[in-house]
């Protein structure tokens, strides 16, 4: 029945919370001197996961054929990336198995902690965005084509801003449809243009720029390239490796391909402060530069890549506190002007035709 059900293919990516629950309990059973095969069948029961339950029991039975935590862990890259199955591996050859699973635990608590503030932090945003989507949507295909017919019987010179309206609700009347649809596709062209091969990072490179959001994703992105390096440094792991580990980490591939090129400068003998200078690296702030230089040149670049790491935390948690009265405002007034426009546009002609009446 195990068996069987390890060969499943996992549908989807098990979450963070899954794997970081996991690596605290493993954490916790080997530090009190379980076997791993024992641990690894208590997880298994405790896991609710039917997706990661798959994944404990393909690594339990690996472990029972005598293959290392390490490598059992390796076969699953939806679950474990390198940066966890090099720090495993370490682990294992250094007998510290218990001390370094808590710091992996740690570690993934941090990158859990930071991706919910900064679903926290795009939360409003994003709710105000599709409310004025759906509003949107509803003046646009219920009530803008009513208002066609409604100001065709005016008798009157319609005001400027009301017939742009009415140019509007026609468009929406007569291809309401087809605009929908164009929308959709047009969505759906965009997605799959911007994931082109060579359009990506170039697409990657652009958002980096952009007011607000730009710096945001970068903070991200620095702070997870600066407290995975220094977690991969400080285990022992040679910094061109670990480089090459912590780029496999990022999601933007503007960071992900110049910190490739980084690692092959390594390779060449120079080191990080110098490679980012003479590459013209921009996305690294001088901060990042500087502090990358003093930890080489004090033989503490480990401390000063977790300094880093937890810097650029707090800057994406100032951020997150400030990005909602920051857009708040925007999106007010953004959607204060529609609104405005379109009551503008509706009461004048009522107001000049009542008028006429009177005279």
């Amino acid at each position: 029945m195990m068996n069987n059900l390890a060969r499943f293919q996992i549908i989807g990516k098990p979450s963070q919370l899954d794997v970081l629950l996991f690596t605290r309990h493993l954490a916790t059973m080997v530090k009190a001197g379980i076997p791993i095969t024992e641990a690894l069948d208590t997880l298994v029961k405790q896991t609710k996961s039917s997706r990661f339950k798959s994944v404990v029991i393909s690594v339990l039975k690996d472990v029972e054929n005598g293959q290392s935590l390490a490598k059992s862990l390796g076969k699953h890259g939806e679950a474990f990336d390198q940066f966890y199955i090099n720090l495993i591996e370490i682990s294992e050859e250094s007998g510290s198995l218990d001390e370094n699973l808590e710091f992996i635990a740690l570690q993934l608590s941090k990158n859990y902690a930071l991706w919910k503030k900064i679903q926290t932090a795009m939360l409003y945003p994003s709710l105000i965005l599709i409310a004025t989507i759906v509003m949107g949507g509803f003046i646009s295909f219920y009530v803008l084509p009513q208002l066609v017919d409604f100001f065709e019987a005016f008798d009157i010179t319609l005001p400027l801003s009301t017939r742009i309206l009415l140019f509007v609700a026609n468009m929406f009347k007569v291809h309401g449809l087809l605009i929908a649809v164009g929308l959709v596709v047009g969505f759906g062209a965009f997605q799959a243009f911007v994931n082109l091969g060579f359009v990506k990072p170039l697409w990657h490179s652009f958002v980096l720029h952009l007011p607000i959001l730009g710096g945001f994703l970068s903070n991200t992105q620095l702070a997870q390239f600066s407290r995975n390096l220094g977690v991969l440094v400080k285990s022992g792991v040679p910094i061109a490796k670990g480089i090459d580990i912590s780029a496999g980490t990022l999601t933007n591939l503007k960071f992900k391909n110049d910190l490739l090129k980084i690692g092959r400068a390594l390779n060449k003998g120079k080191n990080i402060s110098s490679a980012i200078e003479e590459g013209k690296y921009n996305e690294f702030p001088p901060l990042v530069v500087r502090m990358i230089e003093v930890g080489e040149k004090t033989g503490k670049l480990d401390e000063s890549l977790l300094y880093l790491g937890d810097f650029y935390e707090e800057e994406i948690e100032n951020i997150s506190k400030n990005l909602t009265t920051i857009l708040e405002p925007i999106l007010l007034i953004g959607i204060g002007l529609v609104v405005g426009f379109v009551a503008l546009a509706i009461i004048t002609p009522i107001y000049e035709l009542t008028g006429s009446i009177r005279r």
